[in-house]
């Protein structure tokens, strides 16, 4: 995983949890969605973290301080809607642990008992723990596939045990799209409301390409301007 800091002074004052930038390296380069993490309004910063899996993301894990973009773009996306719900289980998969921060973040500030589930594969990719323990009102948990570090299993296996122990309001995940249907599933059969953000694919994250389409409640969306955030019991996963 790589975090690096941003100077965008515009999106520093903007974005809100739950939405995205769109960055270009150069001018050949790719169009990369990416979540950001933290924000400082004062610096004029957002900070973003990512996984190199691409020519892109590689190339970008080696610009230095001082380095510059050619675009930053954004916010992107629309917001979270920050409320009262109550017990409040915010869960990241992966990559997608760095996008719950904000939105558990801004939970807790708006007086939700938040509670926290990040899995990972493995010990090595384990994030933003610290950061994450800061977010919750009750407990983080940190699960991983091989049991080399927290608990052995998977983010669902916890949510089970948390339902059995307690009423829960709201459900928000965003990660892996068989992690986040296997949430929804788990959620529906108990009526508890979720949340998941879809990750399709993006080109231009204006809604002019149509690459990101979703199907939900039976509608096509886009990922894009729509989401990304969604009910997470109206999503045709099959089809994501």
């Amino acid at each position: 995983m790589t975090k690096i800091e941003v100077k965008a002074p515009l999106v520093a004052e903007k974005v809100k949890p739950g939405q995205f930038i769109v960055i270009r390296m150069h001018k050949k380069g790719e169009r990369v969605p990416l979540t950001f993490y933290k924000r400082d309004k004062k610096k004029g910063t957002v900070t973003i973290v990512f996984q190199k899996v691409g020519k892109s993301t590689h190339e970008l894990s080696t610009y230095k301080v001082g380095e510059k973009l050619q675009d930053v773009i954004g916010p992107m996306g629309t917001p979270t809607e920050i409320k009262k719900y109550g017990n409040v289980v915010c869960i990241g998969g992966g990559v997608g642990t760095p996008e719950v921060f904000p939105v558990a973040n801004a939970l807790k500030n708006a007086g939700n008992n938040v509670t926290i589930i990040s899995g990972f594969r493995t010990k090595d990719l384990v994030i933003c723990e610290n950061e994450m323990d800061k977010a919750c009102t009750d407990e983080l948990y940190i699960t991983t596939d091989d049991g080399t570090y927290g608990r052995e299993g998977f983010t669902s296996d916890v949510l089970e045990e948390l339902i059995e122990n307690k009423k829960i309001d709201l459900v928000h995940a965003v990660g892996p799209p068989i992690m986040m249907k296997v949430i929804a599933d788990i959620t529906k059969k108990h009526d508890i409301p979720t949340k998941a953000s879809l990750n399709s694919i993006m080109l231009d994250a204006t809604g002019m390409c149509g690459s990101c389409r979703v199907l939900v409640g039976g509608e096509t969306k886009f990922a894009c301007i729509d989401g990304p955030k969604f009910d997470a019991h109206e999503v045709d996963w099959s089809v994501l």
